[in-house]
């Protein structure tokens, strides 16, 4: 099985010699990780930006249709995959913005793509998994129950995480189901992108509020490692789910579990290394130092990597609902509701820049490939922004 490893992205020196790089659903029901509102909040004026350092849009792209919020967006190379509301798949060149395929689902997806360098695979509204290669379809099967969470494929395998808490593992090549793991299912689960990832020859998963280390040839379980326990009195806040982006250095991985706490598992030996109080909704991402991300309030946190403990925060944000970070380097970029990318000091988050998309607002968290930051609206309109 092929390990899902944390290379540093082609053309990242440009970035630091700018100074930015340094160190339904069966008997469930689904709750979105935030809460529609007719009227945002009232943020902060952030005044003029600072311009610490310089940073051009390079180019645009429209994808032709709205992206739905926390899509993710597959990196492969310079490739960048995305799907639309409308279950349009597009891939654009990282380098220039140019289409360089696209094709049709059929029907709207519920979550972003997964794939490897042959073939992509999607998750539909009617509880599909789909499998195409160079736009043509290989394959489709059921599934148990919608799933939020793009689908992993590698070493020839498709794995899915449903949103009953199942782990369904299929054939790449054509489509033949492998293995079933089905885990207690509580009365809610989110409707965003959770957990799943390969650490060397054990996948990975989020289950609940667990870490779950599971044997990708059938499915038994090797470890688990808990950083959320549920507590409350009634199911919303009894919901514990773990929810990605996530940040791997070596054996180390780390993860948000929903509105509970930020902690750090040993893959190796399968222990819990720190967890701290955290409400947050959206993924983390960090380096070998230090890890970041923002509470639902909008207020950033960073905290060590080795033992959890706090090293800064910042309050500007607040009610901007952000993105799940970026680490690029010293700055540390999130998006928000209003369109605005925001790059932050990773010594101590200090305003470094703001980069303008539209006002749809952001719909995922940031990428890089290509020594260019990417960024989708959820309009359909994808940003590529450059160092000069």
């Amino acid at each position: 099985m092929a390990d899902q490893l944390n290379f540093r992205p082609r053309g990242v020196a440009r970035w630091m010699a700018l100074g930015l790089l340094a160190g339904a659903l069966g008997g469930c029901s689904t709750v979105s990780s935030w809460f529609s509102s007719d009227t945002k909040p009232k943020v902060l004026d952030l005044g003029p930006n600072p311009g610490l350092i310089s940073v051009h849009q390079a180019w645009t792209a429209k994808l032709g249709a709205q992206v739905s919020q926390a899509t993710d967006v597959l990196v492969q190379g310079d490739a960048l995959i995305i799907a639309s509301k409308d279950g349009a798949v597009t891939a654009l060149d990282a380098r220039t913005g140019s289409q360089l395929s696209r094709f049709a689902v059929g029907e709207p997806l519920t979550a972003g793509v997964g794939g490897d360098a042959e073939r992509q695979a999607v998750l539909t509204q009617s509880n599909q998994v789909m499998v195409f290669a160079q736009g043509k379809q290989l394959w489709k099967q059921p599934l148990p129950a919608s799933a939020y969470t793009p689908p992993l494929v590698a070493g020839g395998r498709v794995f899915v995480l449903a949103a009953d808490r199942s782990l369904t593992a299929f054939d790449a090549t054509n489509g033949r189901k492998l293995w079933t793991a089905q885990r207690p299912g509580e009365p809610l689960v989110l409707r965003q992108p959770g957990v799943l990832m390969a650490v060397g020859n054990t996948l990975v998963a989020g289950l609940s509020g667990r870490m779950v280390g599971l044997d990708p040839d059938n499915g038994s379980v090797r470890w688990e490692a808990s950083l959320a326990s549920p507590r409350g009195t009634n199911d919303v806040e009894r919901l514990v789910d773990l929810v990605g982006r996530v940040s791997r250095v070596g054996d180390s991985v780390c993860a948000r579990a929903f509105q509970a706490s930020v902690g750090c598992v040993d893959t190796q030996n399968a222990s819990v290394r720190w967890t701290q109080p955290s409400k947050g909704a959206e993924g983390i991402d960090g380096d070998g130092d230090a890890l970041f991300g923002a509470e639902s309030n909008g207020t950033v946190q960073a905290w060590r990597r080795g033992d959890g403990s706090r090293l800064w925060s910042i309050d500007k944000l607040q009610h901007r609902k952000l993105t799940a970070p970026l680490l690029l380097g010293r700055s540390v970029v999130f998006g928000d509701d209003y369109g605005v990318v925001h790059l932050l000091s990773k010594a101590d988050g200090q305003a470094l820049a703001r980069l303008q998309t539209d006002d749809s607002g952001v719909a995922s968290a940031p990428v890089t490939a290509a020594n260019t930051l990417v960024v989708v609206s959820r309009s359909g309109t994808v940003y590529g922004f450059r160092p000069d």
